[in-house]
């Protein structure tokens, strides 16, 4: 069950297991992996802690972590048990087929139901902010690059008695923070968002940003897993939905479903793509051999008269 007591050694959940991928439903209050030696608490030490004989010693944190997960961020989390997995993920998330989904407490009354943030975003350079992101046309950006985030609302209610809107997050793009950072700039930061709340925003006993969905589009075998919703009732008390315009199950369902048709587009287009560039190497090789036909002939009649005239 979720809870909002702090991570434990023990308190790994696993939510898929097979032989080339363990995914997990990382908890939030703990890093991934850490190389400080006082950091004892992390993913990678909870797997080695339940899977000591997994854990792979040419690595350098014994597990290989398909994607990043904030140290605040909650939810599915992959790793790969071998090389090969790892290198099928990695090809995933680089060409943007796999499908991420997040659920969010945000502040406010988010009023647009559903809407596309394209803010860019880049590296703050500003004095003491180096360790956050900004969008372009902020003071200290640096280098900003197109980002896209899909935010659908599903529930209004209040949070300690404040506005808040449960949102799924969906990223078409991966850039650090960007989904606190796309909240942010459209007034509705994540609840208990400390950073890019420049610290105002401390009384929760977390951010409110969790991993709810991951589908890593491998062959032959899909990986599809969803992480427990843990902004519930029954898991906080604080958080009182009071209106739902959408329910979750049918809003992920019809994500996959639209996912899915773009996935047979894009697969029948590269299809497409390959068949074109073989019909353009094909005709080249005709065209090729045509003219070598006619320089071979061209030369035979040249031969042919020369030795008629002897």
């Amino acid at each position: 069950m979720m809870t909002t007591q702090p991570a434990s050694l023990e308190s790994l959940r696993v939510l898929h297991h097979s032989d080339d991928f363990i995914i997990v439903d990382k908890h939030w209050d703990i890093r991934i992996d850490s190389k400080m030696w006082y950091e004892k608490l992390t993913v990678q030490e909870q797997l080695r802690h339940r899977f000591p004989e997994l854990a792979d010693p040419s690595t350098y944190y014994g597990f290989r972590f398909c994607h990043q997960l904030d140290f605040s961020t909650s939810g599915a989390l992959c790793v790969a048990l071998n090389k090969a997995a790892a290198g099928r993920a990695y090809r995933c998330f680089k060409d943007r087929t796999a499908t991420k989904a997040y659920l969010a407490l945000v502040r406010g009354w988010v009023e647009e139901e559903t809407q596309t943030l394209e803010f860019p975003i880049g590296k703050n350079s500003s004095e003491g902010k180096t360790h956050m992101m900004c969008i372009e046309g902020t003071e200290g950006c640096e280098n900003p690059k197109p980002c896209q985030t899909e935010l659908t609302v599903l529930e209004h209610g209040l949070y300690e008695g404040d506005a808040v809107t449960k949102v799924l997050l969906q990223p078409l793009t991966g850039r650090t923070h960007q989904l606190r950072v796309h909240c942010s700039a459209i007034g509705h930061p994540i609840v208990g968002d400390f950073t890019y709340s420049l610290g105002a925003d401390e009384a929760p006993y977390r951010m409110m940003l969790h991993a709810h969905l991951l589908q890593i589009p491998l062959e032959p075998q899909p990986l599809l897993v969803s992480a427990e919703d843990p902004f519930l009732p029954t898991v906080d008390p604080k958080w009182l939905p009071q209106r739902v315009l959408r329910a979750l199950t049918a809003t992920v369902e019809a994500l996959l479903e639209r996912r899915m048709e773009e996935e047979r587009k894009r697969r029948e287009e590269e299809r497409e793509r390959v068949r074109r560039v073989e019909e353009r190497r094909k005709g080249g090789r005709k065209q090729r051999t045509k003219e070598e036909s006619e320089e071979q002939e061209r030369q035979c009649q040249e031969w042919l008269s020369e030795w008629a005239g002897d």
